[in-house]
């Protein structure tokens, strides 16, 4: 499906303009041991540069349904069939949780309770499938998540998985091998996701194989699902059977999953998420997704969503120009992938540099080797507001504290000044 552009000029995005909720005084004189780490963590998010691709900052509002009553609700079941009483409130946020998420990506059922995106997948598993079901999914080695047959995960455990990869050469996904793999090992499902694959999927083909194959296809959105919601990245909720997802990343809500599925298969999902894989619903986080959803229908996060983009392909581009080699020459998401081996310095290296100096990422696997490259995103710089020269700094300093250039003090002071003129949660 083709990509939607925002309508008219992308206006200014002010970062969130609310000030955090909870009371630190209050909490540091109850409780000073623990109301000290969450005030350092705080200092710590409003000092540094975020940009692990799946952090975001969510908007005071998410934290304020977080930090509400229903956390101390019991609501085992769904609306109008839980196992405890005193859920009419409870019913009625998920109600609208579930009616936001189908509205927002257009699908005929949600499940909005799994408590990550791990949880979803484990539930769409237990829908579709038996163990010992062959499963075809993006090798580990290429960008595939955990649950996508690691050896010491559930999946890799219950599930035979077969793992496609990437061309050696582009860097993107040979859908010549996922369809000779269905072919050759006709697996029940095959998954479509990755988490450090920065172009995207091509959903249609991947229908078109799994049909041949006569197998499920599940979406593993969980880092494109912002994206998705802002119209800047295609869907997968046409061609996919099941699609899993996160809440956070991107999409700027809780830490959470939800699954999307047609009405064929809701009585199934809905009874593969409770009772068969969890207990009861976290509500609170519930009702901050419903939060997050309204959020992500309002005009203003299509143009987030695609500033997101936009911001990482000069920050691609720019760390091209510092020496790095960056996956698939470039993105089309809020995703980065760059080998600073060209500098001389391996991933783990850098990733220490970079800490050092202010600069949170991560580290991933590579499709070549056993090499192992960093991997960052601009959802959460997005957030606060910065622009494209941002980024273009941002990068210049990458490469400055992986090559060592400069006193450490210094880089680390920039950065510091970068994060406290673009505050998280001003005030």
């Amino acid at each position: 499906m083709p990509v939607t552009t925002p309508a008219a000029p992308a206006p200014p995005l002010p970062a969130l303009d609310t000030a955090l909720p909870q009371d630190f005084g209050a909490l540091l004189r109850q409780d000073p041991e623990v109301g000290g780490i969450l005030l350092a963590e705080a200092g710590r998010q409003s000092s540094t540069l975020q940009l692990i691709a799946a952090e975001n900052f969510t908007s005071p509002a998410v934290l304020a349904a977080l930090g509400s009553p229903l956390a101390n609700k019991y609501a085992e079941g769904y609306p109008g069939a839980r196992h405890h009483g005193g859920c009419e409130q409870a019913d009625a946020v998920e109600r609208v949780a579930v009616r936001r998420a189908v509205s927002l990506f257009g699908a005929e059922h949600a499940n909005v309770q799994p408590h990550s995106g791990s949880s979803a997948v484990l539930a769409a598993y237990a829908a579709l499938l038996r163990p010992g079901d062959t499963v075809l999914a993006m090798g580990l080695p290429s960008g595939g998540h955990l649950t996508h047959g690691a050896p010491g995960n559930f999946s890799g455990r219950w599930f035979e998985f077969a793992g496609y990869g990437v061309d050696p050469d582009s860097g993107l996904i040979d859908y010549a091998q996922v369809r000779a793999l269905a072919r050759a090992r006709r697996p029940k499902a095959i998954v479509c996701g990755s988490i450090s694959y920065p172009r995207h999927p091509d959903y249609e083909q991947f229908r078109d194989i799994a049909d041949e194959a006569g197998a499920y296809l599940i979406a593993d959105a969980a880092h494109p699902m912002g994206l998705i919601a802002g119209g800047a990245a295609p869907s997968p909720v046409p061609y996919a059977d099941v699609v899993c997802a996160t809440t956070h990343k991107v999409l700027r809500g809780p830490r959470g999953g939800m699954i999307l599925c047609g009405a064929e298969l809701s009585e199934r999902i809905d009874r593969a998420v409770f009772p068969f894989t969890q207990g009861g619903a976290q509500m609170h986080t519930v009702a901050a997704k419903a939060v997050a959803f309204g959020e992500a229908a309002a005009p203003g996060f299509a143009v987030y969503a695609h500033r997101v983009v936009a911001h990482a392909r000069v920050m691609a581009a720019a760390l091209e120009a510092e020496g790095f080699e960056v996956a698939t020459g470039g993105t089309d998401t809020h995703i980065v992938v760059a080998d600073p081996g060209p500098l001389g310095v391996d991933a783990r290296t850098a990733r220490e540099r970079l800490t050092a100096a202010g600069m949170v990422l991560d580290t991933c696997a590579l499709p070549y080797g056993d090499a192992r490259g960093i991997r960052l995103g601009t959802a959460a710089v997005t957030t606060q507001g910065m622009d494209e020269d941002d980024m273009t700094r941002i990068a210049s300093l990458l490469g400055a504290a992986v090559r060592g250039e400069g006193d450490a003090g210094g880089l680390r002071d920039e950065v510091r000044g970068m994060a406290e003129r673009n505050p998280p949660y001003p005030g």
